[in-house]
């Protein structure tokens, strides 16, 4: 078991783009469209049942054939400017079925042997892309936190389009926290000397537990992703993909009670033009938020999120 590698491609000056299932799936949605646009080629996988209980039982012709575990799979695409490997994963490991996010041993031995191959193949640094429960208004553009694992990164990091440093966000006093492979694939990648840059997506907070995607975020973080490879992305063709998601965004918000919502509005604007309400300050935006947490239920966390 470990790694399967089924072609050696000859890359030149690779990275590796890395995407898992997480709040909104905003990496998962942004790294597999950059997987598809770039006509990605599959070259080999993480065998899956050391880490994953099988998703279910595959039966032809009355006949029980095989198990199906969650894919663990690696791409690649020549590009002009650099030449990417993608892994994608159908999910992270769980130390147990009540965590709400990837740790223990599993994840530690996954997280090596991504960076196993970014090593095998020269990457020269290593990406990672998920959520950043945020106090926004989802009618808002979703703004990207970047976090990189060595301070060489920092500058790069702060001068991406519509980003800021995680740790610069309003009240972090310089620090923060990613849940999940994200974090810990990065933590890995700095222990063995690699660069990685962790690129989240600001998702609303009361719709972190939405069983849809949040395609706004996966289309700020596209919108970077377009930049560090040099390519050209047509957004148009991504926008009429998630049109439907988003209607269903807006058909779920105003099924919300107009007293919550008239809070939920606040977000909008730091000071709201109604005179009786306070200016939105992060105190308020905490209040806020524990005000209408009975009604707006998380449901499933995730598996990662800043």
């Amino acid at each position: 078991m470990g790694i399967r590698i089924y072609e050696e491609p000859r890359l030149t000056k690779p990275v590796m783009i890395v995407g898992w299932p997480g709040i909104g799936n905003i990496g998962l949605v942004a790294v597999d469209t950059l997987r598809e646009i770039t006509d990605a080629r599959e070259f080999g996988e993480i065998e899956s049942p050391d880490f994953f209980s099988p998703k279910h039982a595959v039966i032809r012709s009355g006949l029980l054939e095989s198990l199906e575990f969650p894919a663990n799979r690696f791409y690649y695409s020549r590009l002009r400017k650099n030449d990417v490997i993608f892994f994608i994963g159908e999910e992270q490991p769980r130390k147990n079925s009540a965590s709400s996010y990837a740790e223990g041993k599993e994840a530690y031995r996954l997280a090596n042997l991504v960076v196993d191959v970014a090593e095998r193949f020269g990457c020269s640094r290593i990406f990672t892309s998920g959520a950043a429960v945020s106090y926004i208004h989802h009618t808002m553009r979703s703004r990207v936190w970047t976090a990189p694992n060595m301070k060489s990164l920092v500058r790069e990091a702060a001068q991406y389009p519509n980003a800021l440093l995680m740790s610069h966000i309003e009240n972090m006093a310089g620090q923060g926290f990613i849940s999940g492979l994200n974090g810990l694939l990065l933590g890995v990648a700095r222990k063995r000397k690699r660069e990685g840059i962790c690129l989240m997506g600001e998702i609303p907070i009361y719709f972190q537990g939405l069983p849809i995607p949040y395609p706004r975020a996966s289309r700020s973080v596209l919108e970077v992703f377009s930049l560090i490879l040099g390519i050209e992305i047509d957004f148009s063709r991504f926008d009429d993909l998630y049109r439907d998601v988003e209607t269903q965004i807006e058909d779920m918000y105003h099924q919300i009670p107009a007293d919550v919502k008239k809070q939920l509005d606040r977000l909008k604007e730091s000071t709201p033009a109604d005179a009786e309400l306070e200016p939105m300050t992060e105190e308020n935006r905490r209040r806020l938020w524990k005000e209408i947490s009975e009604f707006l239920r998380e449901g499933e966390a995730g598996d990662e999120g800043a």
